[in-house]
């Protein structure tokens, strides 16, 4: 059965915002909009999200950090986490991966790029789905 994917943005440059809304849409995702970290995480309690794109650096909770508390939420499913930076040393690269982000996109970001890594975040989401659906269905028939 296939899945709409849901994805949350969190950026605090609101033209990066609408950009990215823009393309998700075009997309066919159902996108869910957040203003910074904090509006992020509080969206992210709210509802069940597949794939987070965040920005590094926003006021109040900044990506990374956004990253760890997703991470830390053991009542959600695995959620792909993709870090929008301008960023660009090694170091950074290490860093934003240390705090759980599965991938990096540059800014300015390329719509074909940001669509091809979308995509791989999907086979990934879905994998993991298949997954969690086989290990529930070997638990179940070894209990009978």
């Amino acid at each position: 059965m296939e899945r709409v994917m849901k994805i949350l943005i969190a950026d605090d440059d609101p033209v990066s915002r609408r950009l990215l809304q823009s393309y998700l849409e075009k997309w066919e995702y159902e996108v869910t909009v957040a203003k910074d970290g904090s509006e992020a995480w509080q969206c992210f309690q709210d509802d069940d999200f597949s794939l987070v794109i965040c920005d590094w650096m926003m006021p109040g909770i900044d990506g990374p950090d956004l990253i760890r508390r997703i991470r830390a939420a053991r009542d959600h499913a695995y959620v792909y986490a993709l870090l929008l930076t301008a960023k660009s040393k090694k170091g950074d690269l290490v860093e934003g991966m240390e705090s759980g982000a599965d991938d990096f996109i540059s800014k300015p970001f390329n719509h074909d790029e940001l669509h091809v890594r979308l995509r791989a975040g999907e086979r990934i989401i879905n994998l993991e789905r298949s997954l969690r659906e086989t290990q529930e269905a070997l638990r179940k028939s070894q209990h009978e």
